[in-house]
């Protein structure tokens, strides 16, 4: 890709909203391992099922998360597999760059 656009810079901006809260970003790590329902994501996060149902809301306007209605449950999975992928070589980098942030210590990032 040569040229950067508007288009491009908002793609991006959209990716960089989506991963600006705690919860999103847990909920989009968590379907990095395959589809879930709410109410497991909710338990995995510690967060209610009206945080949940908001977050997931908001990653579904961006298109990050798809949902698919199964009887009376409603699967959510990642939109794009590319995405799991590429949070995947993000997290690595979060660890390259600063290695102490995700220590078995805990986290000392800011």
């Amino acid at each position: 890709m040569s040229t950067v656009t508007v288009t491009h810079t908002s793609a991006l901006s959209r990716v960089g909203h989506a991963l600006s809260d705690d919860t999103r970003t847990g909920i989009l790590l968590a379907l990095r391992h395959g589809p879930a329902r709410p109410s497991v994501l909710a338990r995995q996060l510690g967060v209610s099922k009206q945080v949940m149902s908001n977050q997931l809301a908001c990653l579904r306007g961006c298109g990050r998360v798809a949902s698919t209605p199964q009887g009376r449950n409603v699967w959510y999975s990642l939109a794009d597999p590319q995405l799991g992928h590429a949070l995947g070589e993000l997290l690595e980098l979060v660890v390259t760059i600063d290695p102490a942030c995700c220590s078995p210590d805990g986290c000392t990032c800011s």
